[in-house]
């Protein structure tokens, strides 16, 4: 299913939206993510899969500087064993700050946060991009469909159509998920580029949508925690007002009593 948003030139800067000087088309897939709902939780193993998609394609050019490694081994994330954390920590140099010098990394220390090829940093990536809009930017959709971050990053790597261009020296890869309809960065992902470990269908939308909720929770790693406090509170002030509705009325009964009477 997707939700189609053709958006002109101008409607695209009032969103936010770079474009080009052509009209902006954007074609956004609505994803059931487990995640998504007030009592949605992230799937475990998806997100260990997102994980090797990150690992094995995406870390070559982007960075998640913001999300510590131990975190790998949080309830409601990925949920690895401390051992294989460790091992997985191993596989980066990090420069000691008290030393200066290069060591393996530890799971106390953060992922590495690869700015040498000049592309964005994913750690709040799911965050920082809208998939749903409108109408007009009043923001009706995202209230019910949510901001659509992992399904605006879902889209993008499956938006590409094969096309290309060439502009001052730079190449464009069309694609209908960006606005403007062409982007700089090439196709990352294609089918079975991952070998998933756990035999999974490792077809491009599964090895996007894995990678994209992986992203998700590295934007917000504490959802889980927050949906519970938050559906808590709900009952605490259904029960609080309940009470305070009783009381009321039984503190009130005798003086409307009187006035019927």
């Amino acid at each position: 299913m997707f939700r189609t948003i053709a958006l002109t030139a101008a409607t695209a800067l009032l969103l936010g939206s770079p474009v080009l000087a052509e009209t902006a088309h954007q074609e956004i897939e609505d994803v059931a993510f487990a995640h998504e709902g007030p009592f949605g939780k992230f799937d475990q193993f998806q997100l260990q899969r997102g994980l090797q998609v990150y690992t094995e394609v995406c870390s070559g050019c982007h960075g998640l500087k913001f999300v510590p490694i131990r975190s790998l081994a949080d309830a409601g994330g990925p949920g690895l064993p401390e051992d294989q954390v460790r091992a997985y920590a191993k596989q980066f140099s990090v420069t000691d700050k008290e030393t200066g010098e290069d060591r393996e990394g530890l799971p106390t220390d953060n992922f590495p946060a690869n700015t040498g090829a000049g592309a964005p940093d994913l750690s709040l990536m799911a965050k920082a991009r809208a998939g749903f809009h409108g109408p007009y930017g009043t923001g009706i959709s995202q209230l019910f469909n949510g901001m659509g971050g992992p399904e605006y990053i879902v889209s993008i790597l499956t938006g590409y159509t094969g096309e290309e261009k060439t502009e001052f020296g730079a190449t464009f890869y069309e694609n209908h998920a960006f606005a403007g309809g062409w982007i700089k960065m090439s196709p990352p992902l294609s089918d079975g580029a991952v070998e998933y470990q756990d035999g999974h269908d490792n077809s491009l939308h599964h090895l996007a949508e894995d990678v994209a909720s992986f992203l998700m929770w590295a934007a917000e790693p504490n959802m889980m925690a927050r949906k519970q406090a938050g559906f808590i509170s709900v009952i605490f002030l259904a029960l609080l007002s309940t009470l305070l509705y009783l009381t009321n009325k039984r503190l009130w009964a005798g003086i409307k009593g009187k006035k019927h009477a």
